[in-house]
């Protein structure tokens, strides 16, 4: 099933995509709200998609992030060998996390803010793992039943900031340097997470493309480590690391400018697609 966070006649509420339309789910609440409840809901939600009473044109309405203000976003850095190659850096023997702002989600097809005063924004395509059941000392052998979909991200990121201090987060948690969407394909409809094309592209031009079966730490070790340590809970968002060919990589760099186009898709989930605006 694909689910989204929509906006349609001033008022901002889940549904069910189906083909070129969306179906208010009727669910009170937001998606954390229906992710809770998810085991319960399901066959309902399954009757209406069916029936498709009430479907609204998708070129009607206004897709949201799915999870507008997930509890935790948290993102994993250097998880491909490529990226880790243009990065200079070795292979970490840990994995290497940091955090995202909520107030850094963005709509999917929202412009992506050039903060004042910054000059380096950079893109990063990634595959984004949304819990469901969640929980905590979650062993990797358990770990898809704690994922409740999927999405597609961008972890947009100020590299001055990022490389100005050892802790990435700062520069990570800009506002709009989150984008996500266009809706959440459930974990059972996606099956295995782990051989699905990434792109990226750049005003129509190919940046990015690689393929989630060349992570590092595959999603199932990523929630393993994380829980460790944490509750992982309903709408939290884990961005499962980059492929090879971000700008800062290039010679000459190609850092995102007024007007840059950026396009993030990936197989079996859609595309994203924001528009760089200077911050006024």
């Amino acid at each position: 099933m694909k689910l989204c966070t929509f906006t349609h006649d001033g008022q901002t509420r889940t549904g069910i995509v189906v083909g070129d339309t969306v179906i208010p789910s009727g669910v009170a609440g937001t998606m954390i709200d229906l992710i809770h409840e998810w085991e319960s809901l399901k066959p309902g939600l399954e009757a209406k998609a069916a029936i498709g009473d009430g479907a609204i044109p998708l070129a009607n309405v206004k897709l949201e992030a799915p999870v507008q203000r997930p509890g935790k976003i948290f993102a994993i850095g250097l998880n491909y060998a490529d990226h880790i190659a243009e990065s200079g850096l070795g292979t970490p023997e840990r994995q290497v996390w940091f955090t995202k702002a909520q107030t850094s989600v963005n709509a999917p097809y929202d412009p992506i803010l050039i903060a004042r005063g910054t000059a380096t924004p950079d893109y990063e395509a990634e595959l984004v793992a949304v819990i469901g059941s969640g929980g905590k000392h979650i062993a990797a052998a358990d770990a898809s039943a704690a994922v409740f979909g999927y999405c597609v991200g961008n972890d947009v990121t100020e590299r001055m900031w990022q490389h100005a201090v050892p802790q990435w987060s700062l520069g990570k948690s800009f506002d709009t340097h989150a984008p996500m969407g266009p809706w959440i394909v459930t974990a059972d409809e996606l099956g295995d997470p782990h051989d699905l094309g990434v792109r990226c592209y750049i005003n129509g031009e190919e940046r990015q493309n690689s393929n989630t079966q060349h992570l590092v730490y595959n999603i199932w070790q990523q929630i393993e480590h994380l829980s460790v340590g944490m509750t992982l809970e309903p709408g939290d968002c884990l961005f499962t690391g980059t492929p090879g060919g971000i700008g800062a990589a290039m010679d000459p760099r190609q850092f995102l400018k007024a007007g840059d186009v950026v396009r993030t898709e990936i197989d079996g989930l859609g595309h994203i697609e924001g528009t760089m605006v200077a911050e006024s």
